[in-house]
């Protein structure tokens, strides 16, 4: 079994003894139960990793580390980003999770216009809180040291401005009437970055299309089935993980 990556602050990512403690060190304790001599990996969730074995156990929810490598992983190219409409009730921190366990570099909230949820005030912060809490659990348990970034709520202008500037954009689209090729076909770029959008569960209108089409970003579908918006970015970004060679 991988080594369990737990979050610490830029500055204990060194080698020697690092203390492990707080929530990250209770978890580690009294939920993981880690032991002396077990292999563990520590992050800051921005690509730097400290790799060493428990060293010593203290209480409850503390331990000491004897870190005998820091690295930095290099940051993945093509860049992957998943604009993801709001869905409703816990569908957006589901599809969050699993893209983040997928390999999905960013995700960004969006309020499209046929969104059932809307992000505003006290809730749209603590909604916004929770995508960003389950990037971080989701990338601990994935084994990542490079967590997804999730965005502020953006509005459909500025997600056209984010597709503009991308070398491949796309939209997910299952819509027969609308001429949409085989996002499994499409040409990918080698590097720079992809931006994929997904809609919601009425779907994409009419005028976000020709919005994001302006901005150069076409319609794609996945298959022949209709994914849910929570899963739709979890499958794109498997199938473009795949096909860009990042899971060579």
């Amino acid at each position: 079994m991988t080594a369990p990556v737990f979050v610490v602050g830029p500055g204990a990512l060194r080698t020697g003894t690092v203390t492990l403690d707080g929530p990250e060190g209770r978890h580690a304790v009294s939920v993981r139960r880690l032991r002396v001599g077990e292999e563990i990996v520590l992050t800051d969730g921005a690509g730097n990793g400290a790799y060493g074995t428990v060293a010593a156990v203290e209480g409850k929810d503390r331990l000491e580390v004897a870190v005998t490598e820091v690295r930095t992983e290099a940051e993945p190219t093509p860049r992957i980003t998943v604009v993801q409409a709001l869905p409703k009730g816990d569908r957006g921190e589901l599809a969050v999770e699993t893209m983040t366990e997928t390999g999905v570099d960013a995700v960004v909230p969006w309020a499209a216009a046929r969104c059932i949820t809307q992000w505003r005030g006290e809730r749209g912060a603590k909604a916004l809180a929770k995508w960003r809490a389950t990037a971080r659990e989701a990338g601990k348990q994935s084994r990542r040291t490079r967590f997804p970034e999730i965005s502020d709520v953006l509005s459909t202008k500025q997600v056209a401005a984010l597709l503009a500037a991308a070398d491949f954009a796309a939209v997910l689209h299952e819509d027969q009437d609308v001429n949409s090729g085989a996002l499994a076909s499409a040409v990918l770029p080698s590097e720079g970055s992809i931006v994929l959008v997904v809609g919601p569960e009425g779907g994409v209108s009419p005028e976000e299309l020709a919005v994001f089409a302006e901005a150069g970003a076409e319609p794609y579908r996945l298959g022949r089935s209709v994914l849910r918006t929570s899963t739709a970015g979890t499958a794109a970004t498997a199938l473009l993980l795949g096909r860009t060679g990042r899971w060579s």
